[in-house]
């Protein structure tokens, strides 16, 4: 992702950490599933959608939904701020903030007036939803020019490393240094961050966009909390000094919040007879008990990710390194693939959850082969 390109040398940290560049792809990878999903079930928005009604198969899409917006955006932003204090130190202020610009301003432009016309125009041509019209007699009526779509992200990390540039101009961070924290202080944290978001859905309810950037704010609490805690385990050497008995352990536990904590929501809802929105709406019980289980997933699995990571995924892979050199193109052009497949299959008559098993995996196949010719192109691989 953005800001990730040199994922072998963060701040201080001793000897190789390849894992960081296998681990980006793996998230790449599921970003491109959990649009997938969306597309034939899940809940959520998308461009395009055929939503499938068997609940034998609903559920574990949700599922799968469910336990990604615990922590995969969140990783990104982590993973992203690694590297932000060494560049910043490296480049100094106004070269540092130039680059940003660049490498982050540039790919929203490009999708908000090249990429983000064309997807909408690709569903409302071609699913037999309008008479087929050409492209510059759509845009001649679209009014939708500043929209971010997946890129909401890059926004959110502009803004986000922006506001480290500035803390920057009045305070030196290079002699921060915080301990590691122990299982029980993740897990505390993990709680609070879970009570935060339940306070702010109150205001900004699970599914609400702040437009025109695309942010969903009632999951901001944790992307601020996983960059700054980002920022702080570059400085504080935690990379290098995490130890696998803790990925084990938080292994352990995200295991059970997910095969027994997420069955419980269905029993109680089905049970007590209450609106599946009341878990998306911060006020209510089951809103606080969603964002606390939210929490203690999203950083179980992050941390279980980082510690065994280390340990296992550590190894020289060049199919792996050619893919994260990829990622950022991926995560921008996924969305033309897997639009087009799915627009292209719309008059398949067959169940859309088998629509879901052709699609997803064609849609990761054709964005990493897409994202691969990107990153060769000349003057755009310096953005991308």
């Amino acid at each position: 992702m953005p800001g990730t390109h040199s994922a072998n040398t963060p701040e201080q940290s001793k000897g190789k950490i390849l894992y960081i560049d296998h681990l980006k792809v793996v998230l790449t990878v599921l970003v491109i599933l959990h649009h997938a999903c969306v597309t034939y079930g899940a809940p959520g928005g998308w461009y395009y959608s055929e939503k499938t009604t068997l609940m034998g198969a609903l559920l574990p899409m949700t599922v799968f939904v469910a336990v990604n917006q615990a922590f995969f955006m969140g990783f990104f932003f982590f993973l992203s701020a690694l590297f932000i204090p060494s560049s910043f130190d490296k480049k100094g202020p106004a070269k540092f903030l130039v680059d940003k610009l660049i490498r982050l301003g540039l790919p929203l432009v490009f999708y908000a007036l090249v990429l983000s016309p064309f997807l909408s125009f690709m569903v409302y041509n071609y699913t037999g939803t309008h008479p087929q019209i050409t492209y510059a007699q759509y845009l001649s009526g679209f009014d939708g020019w500043i929209n971010f779509g997946v890129l909401w992200f890059v926004a959110a990390l502009l803004i986000f490393t922006l506001a480290y540039a500035l803390f920057r101009m009045f305070m030196d961070d290079r002699h921060m240094s915080k301990p590691l924290p122990s299982v029980a202080k993740l897990l505390l944290f993990a709680g609070v961050i879970g009570l935060i978001s339940y306070a702010v859905r109150i205001v900004f309810p699970v599914g609400w966009v702040l437009k025109p950037l695309g942010f969903q704010l009632g999951h901001f609490p944790q992307y601020i909390a996983m960059f700054i805690l980002g920022l702080i385990a570059s400085r504080s050497k935690w990379i290098a000094n995490a130890d696998y008995q803790t990925g084990k352990t938080m292994r352990t536990i995200a295991l059970r919040l997910v095969y027994i904590g997420f069955p419980a929501f269905f029993v109680a809802q089905k049970m007590l007879d209450f609106p599946t929105d009341a878990f998306n709406i911060g006020g209510h019980w089951q809103s606080l008990w969603y964002a606390v289980w939210e929490q203690l997933v999203g950083f179980s699995i992050v941390t279980a990710l980082l510690c065994i990571g280390k340990e296992r995924w550590n190894k020289p892979s060049q199919f792996l390194s050619l893919l994260s050199r990829s990622t950022f193109a991926v995560y921008i052009f996924h969305p033309l693939i897997l639009i087009a497949l799915s627009v292209a299959l719309h008059n398949w008559v067959v169940e859309p959850a088998l629509k879901l098993l052709v699609v997803a995996r064609l849609a990761v196949i054709g964005s990493f082969l897409l994202g691969l010719l990107v990153v060769r192109i000349p003057w755009v691989n310096r953005v991308v």
